[in-house]
């Protein structure tokens, strides 16, 4: 009796699917049992099928970065440009130290030429490699703050804004911690894993992290993928300075007041010790660091001939000479005249 009902259960469930697979229009945030009801022929309780939640394709990369005033603003990665890109390996690979450091993951630079905004190119080299980068990720505390000023989380008090200054221009570690106090791991966590950021991804290698004071005590909060602690790519890098370069980082005001602390640095050291040679004249948006073998820098130079961005991490010993000579380098790379 029992294997003849079930039998003829399965007779009138499978005549109910075909009907219902020819009938119905399928939507996946509804179950079979209720499209089969709502056809008529039997009702099921909701535990008789496995629901499936939908999930979309995720793509490598939106094309856009952001939207401003209905103008999109193409994402950086779909701004890579292989000819520029091949340029700039062969610049780097003639000389055997920076060739043999990139080899080993020890050496990694991006760039971006902003000279035409309507054909902004973008190369990396061990761009998604991320690297112990020391003081350079204090731009991520910087758009923290700004972050939590705007949600009115933070007074934008006299002595905030003394100490971002201090933070960004003379990389001052007493007035970084005091600004990670004021805003806690989790605020500076949170402003770069934001979805309109994504300025730290696991998809792209990680990014922009700070997880400890700069200083010799308290808590630490390591970045997830390799728990470092003060951590960056050069890919996340250049992301940063071009969503700041076009008001989107964070909003259109905090872009211009993030550029305020950038501009002008106090430290001339690294790329700004070649740039004062070799472009006097122009604007630089700067952030450098330095610790044991590590060695980083970023500069947006903005003036006389040029609109680029340009950054590096090295780990190596004489990773200062070789910031200097590699700012040289760039510079020669992205004002020459040619068809890329």
């Amino acid at each position: 009796m029992t294997f003849m009902f079930k039998r003829t259960f399965l007779f009138i469930l499978s005549v109910a699917v075909i009907l219902f697979m020819s009938n119905a229009e399928y939507a996946p945030e509804i179950t079979i049992g209720h499209h089969l009801s709502s056809l008529g022929f039997v009702s099921l309780p909701s535990f008789s099928f496995t629901e499936v939640e939908a999930t979309a394709t995720v793509a490598p990369e939106s094309v856009a970065e952001v939207t401003k005033d209905d103008v999109v603003l193409p994402g950086l990665r779909s701004l890579q440009n292989a000819a520029l890109e091949q340029q700039l390996k062969a610049a780097l690979n003639a000389n055997p130290t920076w060739r043999r450091l990139i080899r080993d993951k020890r050496m990694s630079v991006g760039i971006v030429d902003m000279s035409r905004k309507d054909d902004v190119k973008y190369a990396n080299v061990n761009g998604q490699h991320m690297m112990y980068a020391a003081s350079l990720p204090k731009i991520a505390v910087l758009a923290a703050a700004h972050d939590a000023i705007e949600r009115g989380e933070l007074k934008e008090s006299a002595e905030v804004k003394k100490d971002m200054r201090l933070m960004i221009a003379k990389s001052n570690n007493a007035a970084t911690t005091r600004m990670i106090d004021r805003l806690g791991f989790r605020k500076i966590a949170r402003t770069m894993t934001a979805p309109a950021l994504k300025l730290y991804d696991p998809a792209y290698g990680g990014g922009l992290w700070v997880g400890k004071r700069y200083a010799a005590g308290g808590k630490r909060s390591p970045d997830p993928m390799k728990g470092i602690s003060h951590a960056a790519t050069t890919e996340q890098i250049c992301r940063y300075f071009y969503l700041l370069a076009n008001d989107e980082l964070i909003s259109e005001e905090a872009s211009k007041k993030m550029r305020t602390y950038l501009v002008n640095p106090e430290l001339h050291h690294k790329f700004v010790n070649t740039l004062d040679r070799v472009a006097p004249d122009a604007t630089v948006y700067r952030k450098s660091g330095s610790w044991s073998t590590f060695h980083a820098d970023v500069a947006m130079v903005q003036g006389p001939r040029r609109d680029y961005i340009i950054t590096a991490l090295v780990d190596d010993a004489g990773g200062e000479q070789i910031c200097r000579d590699l700012a040289l380098v760039l510079d020669r790379l992205l004002t020459k005249k040619v068809a890329i």
